[in-house]
This record gives C-alpha cells, sequence and structure tokens, in this order.
C-alpha cells in the first residue's frame, strides 16, 4: 500500500492545536481523549451539530458505529458527506472527468518498459474498470481502484454507506459539500507524472510487504483506536510523496467547508461525516471551527456491531 492512496483517503497532517483542544476540553466531555465524533456547539447555535472522521474502506468486520454517533443521526435535520452521495446524476456526471486532459494515456507518463509494467500487471488483476479505460484516467483513479483490492478481507464497506442507511432509515436529507466533478478536477492540480510514479510504485512493491505497506496496517490500527494524533503523526512525515499537496487535498477543501458549514449550521443539527483526514491539524476542520468561535469537543464513540447486515 503506497502512501499516495494512504494520503488521499486519509489525509492526515500536523495535529498540535487538535490535541491542545481534546487536553483543554477533556474534563467537558467525560475525560474522552480519543474520538472520530466530535460535537460543535457555541456561536450562536441554537442546536448541537456533529462531526465524524471516516474511513473510505474498512473490512467489513471493522465497521461499526457507536450509539452516540447513531443517536445523532436520529437527532440531525441533515447529514452532510463530502459528496451527496444520494444524488445519482452527480456521480454518473464525474464518470466524464475522470479522463486526463489532452487525450493524455499513461503511455505517455511512463517510459516504455514501466508501462508494460503497468499493463502487464493489470491484465492479471480483476478490477471494477479494464486497463483501456484506466489508461486514460487520471493515474490515482487506478492507484485508489489498487488500494481497495489491497484492504485484507472479502467483505469491505465504506463507514459512510453504514451512515447513510441509518440516515435513510430515519428519513434524513443526504446533501454534499462539494461535487464529485470538483473532486475530480483536483487532480488535475496534481501532474499526471507524479501520479504515474505513484501507480508504478504500487505495482513495482505488489506481493512484498514493504514499508508502506506495514504502515498502512499501522494506520488503521489507529484509526480503530480513534486515535487521530497518531495517524496525524504518521502521515505528517517527510517520505509521505503526498505532502507537497496538502493545500490542493485537504486545506484548501477544509476552508471551504468550514465557510459552508458556517452558512448551514445556524437553525440545523447536522452530522457531518468526512474523511478523518480532514479533521486534525491548525488547518484541519475541528481547529478552523474553533477559530471561528465553536465549541468542538470529543464525544465518546465506542463502536457497537449493528443488527442491520449492510
Amino acid at each position: 500500500m503506497k502512501k499516495v492512496g494512504v494520503g488521499f483517503l486519509m489525509g492526515l497532517i500536523t495535529l498540535s492545536s487538535c490535541a491542545q483542544a481534546v487536553k483543554k476540553e477533556k474534563n467537558k466531555a467525560d475525560k474522552v481523549e480519543k474520538s472520530l465524533l466530535w460535537k460543535i456547539t457555541g456561536n450562536g447555535l441554537e442546536k448541537p451539530s456533529y462531526l465524524f472522521g471516516t474511513m473510505h474502506i474498512l473490512c467489513k468486520d471493522d465497521a461499526h458505529l457507536s450509539e452516540n454517533m447513531i443517536s445523532a443521526i436520529k437527532s440531525a435535520d441533515k447529514v452532510y458527506f463530502e459528496l451527496d452521495m444520494d444524488n445519482l446524476l452527480d456521480m454518473l456526471g464525474a464518470m466524464t472527468k475522470m479522463k486526463m486532459k489532452n487525450d493524455t494515456t499513461l503511455a505517455d507518463l511512463l517510459s516504455k518498459e514501466d508501462y508494460e509494467k503497468v499493463k502487464s500487471y493489470f491484465g492479471k488483476k480483476s478490477t471494477l474498470l479494464p486497463f483501456s479505460m484506466l489508461e486514460t484516467y487520471k493515474p490515482f483513479i487506478a492507484s485508489s481502484l489498487l488500494m481497495e483490492q489491497a484492504v485484507p478481507c472479502d467483505e469491505q464497506v465504506a463507514m459512510e454507506q453504514m451512515i447513510m442507511e441509518v440516515a435513510k432509515d430515519n428519513d434524513k436529507k443526504i446533501e454534499g459539500l462539494e461535487t464529485t466533478a470538483y473532486q475530480m478536477s483536483i487532480f488535475d492540480s496534481i501532474p499526471y507524472k507524479d501520479q504515474a510514479k505513484e501507480l508504478l510504485k504500487m505495482v513495482v512493491d505488489d506481493g512484498k510487504e514493504s514499508k508502506g505497506d506495514k504502515e498502512f496496517k499501522e494506520m488503521m490500527k489507529a484509526y480503530k483506536e480513534q486515535d487521530l494524533e497518531k495517524l496525524a503523526m504518521m502521515i505528517n512525515s517527510d517520505e509521505a510523496g503526498i505532502a507537497r499537496y496538502t493545500d490542493i487535498l485537504l486545506n484548501n477543501r477544509n476552508r471551504n467547508w468550514v465557510e459552508k458549514l458556517k452558512k448551514i449550521m445556524p437553525g440545523s443539527s447536522l452530522v457531518v461525516a468526512v474523511g478523518a483526514g480532514h479533521l486534525p491539524g491548525d488547518k484541519g476542520v475541528i481547529s478552523l471551527l474553533q477559530k471561528a468561535g465553536y465549541t468542538v469537543i470529543p464525544v465518546s464513540n465506542k463502536p457497537i456491531k449493528q443488527v442491520k447486515e449492510i
């Protein structure tokens, strides 16, 4: 597992301000220091809202929601994800944004030898999309498909999927903080060659217990332990190839989301579920909300197994 994939799905940056906030407020939140669920109050809000950090791909046995999270969804007026997962037209529209610009293909980005390595590799793999399509798509998309296959279990589930099921069961409206077209456009700001190099690394390291593989396992463990500080420390390293693009993948989006939340939280109770990597750090959503005058504290989030099968 390569850090480029982990960086995109988790995208954690420094957690100094977030860690300080936990220590400062822990007595007000039953001494909870490790949590993926955070309560937002103050600054004129009539109702509390909640912020939750997701992992886009988890083994089904590891994906459970807590009683407090389920209660927050039931009491919410709306549930927000990064994307409006209930908008099929928006999702389908993103397909047109997956291709690289100017008819660029993977063969244009790699040497002939390296291109053949990738082509041969995908010829042996069973992926959602055939290589004939993938080689025209932004390389990070191909990387994400490989990353999904690397999760060590037969049954996988996304936390967003579980949250959406609870929301639908309770007739909650689902919204998105941004569009799929915008998310796809983000990849155009990251050089295609850099993306292709990271894809090649995944192919070359396949089957090996690389440093990246070990770190991914540790990050999955940290996520299950709800240890945002540990996750941040692991990803915020000089070796993380994605670090150069933190503003593009995380910081700019965090700022946009907080500006939107400032407009939509008054008068409503929201559950906002975004990738866990967007929560911590001085430029993370938690810190930005606090700087905007809101009180944001961790809430106990002990997972329970769901009765309903997803």
